[in-house]
């Protein structure tokens, strides 16, 4: 019997039916957590007993300088919502919000405009601070730390280099680079120089480690980095992380040390998203959901699942991309090579690409043409996202585009004409696959 399949598809849902001889070993949604009741309050009670380091409002003194980092409109973390109890810390110490000064971790992302930020952090806190926007380019704006032992030069936003405190507002999430998101990652790459993204980036361009989604951090060479490097700011650097639900609701609030608090946070992120798959299987279908507002969050699902793809199978990955393209540099890079071509000389281009010189490519991604030419000689890479213009998707070889999950099976069926073992991923955008033993 033919297997149907409801999927997410934005705020919407798209329907999906699996050959008859094809097997459903599993639907591998997230474990389910039951949200905070208040955020809030939740944000409140995380900052009255942080991790590895004293309170706020004991670090905090008047007259200190202090940089006020948040991460950007690429993730879903509700600013707003945790900023009133980092406020009341910061005013139980007698501080002033004159003296913070608020940033956006950009990375090497555009800038955010007034009206977002405002929207972000709370029209009441934009107007009582200042603001300063990183620019990763611009080197009167950062300061020279030094160089980390793996060899990244340490350059960051001046604000946040000169600060005597700085504190860090952001979510713990999969992250296919970073093994996860959040902690020091809201300083490198969040407010660091162009320098020290590309050099940190590349380190994970390498075999062993271009997919490193919910993988040991003790065994990722970028985020080791990226927190040797965030330790070298001279300021205490205070954490206040969410971990959110599939469906963007907060299940915790952790605070305190980058490293310590950070890791409380992983293990809770790690408990929803991790799911243990019975193997690898010939197919895997992965909705994109909740990282679906564009192609460029979207393609998380397809970093996020591959591994669940046996070598020669097929990953069909489900992309509403609402917004359409997204702020996506490898996007709009027309390459000389086919994909036939790109896949035979794949052995060869692998060890150059952290040393390309692309125009019009940031360094992200120089990681996703990395993780892309890796991707495709593992498995066939189907993208169902009919927002995509057909230009944009002739530059990105790698997957082949179609219009509609019917596509996509008939496509796939090319390779397993007859019997196959299916996975399913209803929240790929955030899920990853632990592998057995």
């Amino acid at each position: 019997m033919p297997t149907p399949l409801t999927l997410p598809w934005g705020d919407d849902s798209m329907a999906l039916t699996l050959p008859p001889d094809w097997t459903l070993l599993g639907e591998m949604a997230p474990r389910p957590l039951p949200p905070v009741a208040d955020v809030p309050a939740a944000a409140r009670e995380a900052l009255a007993r942080p991790v590895g380091l004293p309170r706020l409002a004991a670090l905090a003194r008047p007259g200190m300088k202090i940089a006020l980092v948040v991460d950007d409109d690429s993730r879903p973390t509700p600013v707003g919502c945790l900023l009133p109890a980092v406020i009341a810390e910061l005013e139980a110490a007698g501080v002033s919000l004159s003296q913070v000064t608020l940033i956006a971790a950009l990375g090497v992302h555009r800038a955010m405009t007034d009206a977002e930020l405002a929207r972000r952090v709370g029209q009441a806190v934009f107007e009582a601070v200042a603001v300063v926007t990183h620019d990763c380019d611009d080197p009167t704006g950062l300061v020279r730390l030094g160089l980390t032992s793996r060899g990244t030069p340490v350059e960051i936003n001046r604000t946040v280099a000169e600060a005597d405190l700085v504190i860090g507002v952001g979510c713990i999430e999969p992250h296919i680079i970073a093994s996860f998101g959040g902690g020091y990652k809201n300083l490198i790459p969040g407010v660091a120089g162009r320098a020290t993204i590309a050099h940190n980036h590349t380190l994970n361009c390498r075999p062993a480690t271009f997919n490193s989604v919910g993988q040991p951090i003790e065994s990722n060479p970028m985020r080791q980095d990226l927190e040797e490097a965030g330790r070298m700011v001279k300021a205490p650097v205070f954490i206040v992380n969410a971990v959110l639900d599939s469906a963007l609701q907060v299940v915790r609030v952790v605070a305190g040390h980058p490293i310590d608090a950070h890791r409380e946070g992983v293990a809770t992120s790690a408990q929803m998203y991790g799911v243990r798959i019975p193997k690898p299987a010939d197919v895997v279908i992965a909705a994109s959901h909740p990282m679906d507002q564009d192609l460029r969050q979207g393609v998380k699902a397809l970093a996020n699942t591959v591994r669940a793809t046996r070598r020669g199978g097929v990953l069909i990955t489900l992309i509403r991309a609402e917004e359409g393209v997204g702020v996506f540099g490898l996007a709009n890079k027309k390459l000389p090579l086919g994909r036939g071509a790109l896949k035979l000389l794949a052995p060869v281009l692998l060890p150059l690409v952290p040393r390309l010189k692309l125009k019009g490519m940031g360094e992200e991604d120089r990681f996703f043409l990395y993780f892309a030419l890796q991707g495709m000689r593992h498995a066939l890479l189907i993208c169902v996202a009919p927002t995509i213009p057909v230009e944009v998707r002739a530059n990105l070889p790698f997957v082949q585009f179609v219009d509609s999950a019917e596509e996509a099976v008939s496509l796939a069926r090319t390779r397993f004409p007859g019997r196959a073992d299916v996975l399913v991923f209803p929240h790929g955008g955030s899920t990853y696959p632990i592998l057995p033993a």
